[in-house]
């Protein structure tokens, strides 16, 4: 973390009278730490100085120890237009930028008009990308006040257009990247980005599955940035203190094999022994190098994401977002829901339609969920059917995926049932949620929805599947064929009906949070019921029960509230359950770390650590490696 050291900044004002900037660095060092070499805006800054309560705290100004050109080119320093006079002078930049002085509104207001310009979506995601890698600030703050139009352009649908085409729209290198051919070099690729103290939050793809679109191999470091944008955007994650990697293994898409500029390794997809192998050497290193960073899965495919997630859980705290964070934003919207409606969750029965990596994570999510509320995890599975391409998952399949066996059901129970079709099924289950995550566009027909609604006159029903051409059904058509009465969350944004506001089952109405959650309490894992914790907060400040025409989740310009709001959840459950460190970490300013166990003061914590798009006072220092990180 950038932090200003109190000590020194009391050192250096006790001696102010010594005039020459050498005494001042011997001063310094007399107290074993760095040299001030210009105080910009120092006095105003101690002014309102508190003392740090964590080493993420984001109080006071920003220590910098780069100047001219490199200073530019640092997007986590870099000010643009907006560096001060006194900043310009400091760090030599006045021949540098123009003379007109700029504020972040400003700033903002030029950028968001170069976006409007250009006509299509992937132009704007390159301009997105080109901001980003120049001044994370502006970046940040400008989607941050066009959340609602940008988040489609950054993230799905628009970044899955990106990554298909990753080689041949390839500009920068960001990001990690881990050879399978040589992975005697993982350790040595990982120190490049620094140690233990420099990193909190890591994003691994091996690009098998990327957002709906499939293998797309090297160009999963995409998907890894993209993800880790959102951190810091609705979670307040720190933009330097995150690390993007790619496993490059190989690709099956024979496209990108046939493609001369593609920039991965051109041959099939590696399996089995020399796959895994590469993955625990990975995991070895990560933990040895980043041994209190958070592991986030991302894109995995359905033969490798639930066995990674289940094998390694305990060695870091991991967290896999097509798994559990999709599992877990879907429970909150099914929460809310069925408080709305007056219903309970133990009695409720579900249909998931698709089996997938998204599908089972759901249905394990929901599992969860109702256990952690009284149920067995036996009576859980009893209230979840799940459907693949086969229909009805029954026990008589042979070669089910593990994650399906848990909910595969007793032939007897179908006996003159059609399993293959949709409206059977439902008629026979008569499930309150409906849930599609299968990419079968419009399999949720009218037929099947009436047949629903027939049984349920509040239906939950969730079309997830993205992008929107894969939907199983609109909103527009359900509202129909319910009279205006289903409860809808889909997968990707849709415009209200009849003044309804229907809600984007988007995951970072949850990782963020919980990643935020798993980083600030320092746990040694991401539990079950952690998770639950989270659901039930998000799906607390739910805004239906307010209005009938609100949607199940809170709006999306609330997100970084929400965020803070689900990781102090988060953080309290694992203080109760023991599995937070935090409380063990010396506060930089001496003693320990203290985590309020009230919900308001703990709240409050948590925003104190956040980090966010505004420009703070920089502070002239020589480089120290013990404090400073690697990302300039």
């Amino acid at each position: 973390m950038l932090r200003l050291n109190i000590g020194t900044v009391r050192a250096l004002l006790a001696r102010r009278a010594q005039s020459t900037a050498e005494s001042a660095k011997k001063a310094a060092q007399s107290i074993h730490t760095h040299t001030i070499k210009t105080p910009v805006g120092i006095n105003a800054a101690i002014a309102s100085l508190k003392p740090k309560t964590t080493r993420l705290s984001i109080e006071g100004p920003i220590e910098c120890d780069l100047e001219g050109f490199q200073l530019l080119n640092s997007p986590i320093f870099n000010k643009g237009s907006a560096f001060t006079e006194e900043e310009r002078k400091a760090f030599h930049l006045e021949g540098l930028l123009p003379s007109q002085v700029n504020t972040l509104d400003e700033q903002v207001d030029r950028a968001y008009a170069q976006f409007k310009y250009l006509k299509t979506p992937l132009a704007q995601n390159d301009f997105c990308t080109s901001m980003r890698i120049q001044n994370k600030v502006l970046y940040y703050e400008l989607v941050r006040r066009h959340i609602r139009e940008m988040l489609p352009i950054i993230y799905t649908p628009t970044e899955g257009d990106a990554i298909a085409h990753y080689s041949h729209r390839f500009r920068k290198p960001e990001g990690c990247f881990l050879d399978i051919t040589k992975p005697e070099t993982i350790e040595e690729r990982l120190a490049v980005f620094g140690e233990d103290k420099d990193i909190d939050y890591v994003v691994v793809s091996d690009g098998e599955g990327i957002l709906g679109i499939g293998d797309q191999g090297v160009g999963g470091i995409r998907i890894a940035i993209a993800k880790l944008g959102l951190m810091t955007l609705c979670g307040g994650v720190h933009p330097g203190r995150v690390l993007p990697v790619v496993l490059d293994v190989g690709t099956n898409n024979e496209k990108l094999l046939k493609d001369d500029l593609y920039m991965g390794n051109k041959f099939p997809r590696v399996r089995g022994e020399q796959y895994w192998d590469f993955v625990d050497k990975f995991i070895n290193a990560l933990t040895k190098r980043f041994p209190n960073a958070v592991l986030h899965y991302e894109d995995f495919g359905v033969t490798t994401g639930r066995t990674m997630l289940h094998k390694y859980r305990n060695t870091l705290p991991s967290f896999n977002d097509d798994i559990q964070g999709t599992g877990a934003v879907v429970m909150a919207s099914i929460t809310a829901g069925l408080k709305y409606s007056n219903r309970n969750l133990l009695e409720s029965s579900i249909l998931i339609y698709g089996a997938g990596s998204a599908g089972l994570g759901i249905a394990d999510q929901i599992v969860n969920h109702m256990v952690s509320h009284g149920s067995t995890v036996e009576d859980a599975c009893k209230r979840i059917v799940i459907m693949d391409r086969r229909g009805v998952v029954l026990k008589s399949f042979p070669n089910s995926p593990e994650g399906q066996l848990r909910y595969a059901d007793e032939d007897g129970k179908w006996t003159g049932i059609d399993t293959t079709n949709l409206r059977d099924v439902v008629a026979h289950v008569k499930p309150t949620v409906l849930v599609g995550c299968s990419t079968q566009a419009g399999a949720f027909t009218e037929e099947v929805i009436r047949e629903m609604y027939k049984h349920n006159p509040q239906p939950l029903v969730f079309p997830l599947s993205n992008p929107t051409r894969l939907h199983e059904a609109f909103p527009v058509d359900i509202m129909k064929w319910t009279d205006n009465n289903a409860l809808i969350a889909t997968g990707s944004p849709f415009q209200p009906v009849d003044g309804y506001y229907i809600s984007e089952n988007n995951n970072c109405f949850t990782f963020p949070g919980i990643g935020l959650g798993a980083v600030l309490s320092r746990c040694t894992s991401i539990t079950d019921t952690m998770i639950s914790a989270a659901v039930d907060q998000l799906a607390s400040m739910s805004p239906k029960m307010a209005d009938p025409k609100n949607g199940l989740l809170p709006p999306l310009e609330e997100i970084d509230e929400v965020s803070a709001y689900v990781a102090t959840a988060v953080i309290l459950q694992s203080l109760k359950e023991g599995t937070s460190r935090v409380e063990s970490e010396e506060k930089p300013d001496g003693g320990f770390v203290e985590v309020p166990r009230d919900f308001k003061k703990c709240l409050k914590w948590v925003q104190s650590q956040m980090w966010k798009p505004i420009y703070r006072p920089l502070v002239k220092v020589l480089h120290v490696p013990e404090i400073h990180t690697w990302q300039h």
